[in-house]
């Protein structure tokens, strides 16, 4: 898994899917991941508007494409008090991982990590361990996990 514990946030303040985004968009420009809070922000944002990355189950996964992505990013944010975001369940999200993906390599990175993280997310063990972790380390170990 391509992430960072200045990649990962434990409490996030967000009360809605734009809000969320925006906040984890901030780290990864903090992070110097992307080049741009607006230009990401906006490819994922008009990613949202075909259909919502608001997977059930708790979870989003939002995603951009742009040439403001310098390299292939996962940021990971957990809410405490749920975010509303229009999931297919129509219930609140508590963990949210949002992809930035570079234009030139977007379609099979893209697919691969969509997949791996589809897959675990499956694991309703995987998903407790997330939403119970005390620490950016244990998350950080969890996550990493994921590309093994």
């Amino acid at each position: 898994m391509l992430i960072e514990q200045n990649l990962i946030e434990l409490d996030l303040k967000a009360k809605n899917r734009d809000e969320a985004i925006e906040e984890l968009s901030n780290m990864a420009f903090k992070a110097e991941k992307i080049s741009s809070v607006e230009e990401f922000m906006n490819s994922v944002l008009e990613r949202e508007k075909s259909y919502t990355t608001g997977v059930g189950n708790g979870i989003a996964i939002p995603h951009g494409k742009c040439d403001a992505v310098k390299e292939v990013t996962v940021v990971f944010g957990r809410s405490n008090c749920g975010i509303e975001w229009d999931s297919l369940d129509g219930k609140p999200v508590y963990l949210v991982f949002l992809l930035g993906i570079p234009t030139e390599n977007a379609e099979n990175t893209h697919l691969k990590i969509l997949s791996q993280l589809s897959r675990k997310l499956m694991d309703e063990n995987f998903v407790q361990t997330l939403k119970a972790a005390s620490s950016k380390d244990e998350i950080l170990y969890v996550l990493n996990e994921i590309s093994k």
